[in-house]
C-alpha cells in the first residue's frame, strides 16, 4: 500500500471511530425518545457508510490508474 493510500484509510478509520464515539456519548440523550434514537442510529451508519463507499471509491480509482 502507498503513502497516500496508508493516509486516507488512516483518516477513514480515526473519521470513523470518531462517529462512533459522538453516537456513544450522544446515546444517553437519545435513549428515552424512539425518534432520536432512531435518527442517531441512521446518522452514525450513513456516515459510516459514506466512508467506507469513499474508500471503495478511492481504491477502484486506483486500480483503473495501475491498470493503464
Amino acid at each position: 500500500m502507498n503513502i497516500v493510500a496508508l493516509l486516507k484509510a488512516t483518516g477513514y478509520l480515526i473519521s470513523t471511530i470518531s462517529v462512533l464515539l459522538l453516537g456513544v456519548v450522544a446515546w444517553d440523550g437519545a435513549k428515552d425518545e424512539p425518534a432520536l434514537r432512531f435518527c442517531l442510529i441512521a446518522g452514525v451508519a450513513a456516515s459510516v457508510i459514506g466512508m467506507a463507499l469513499r474508500w471503495l471509491s478511492f481504491r477502484h480509482q486506483q486500480r483503473e490508474a495501475f491498470k493503464s
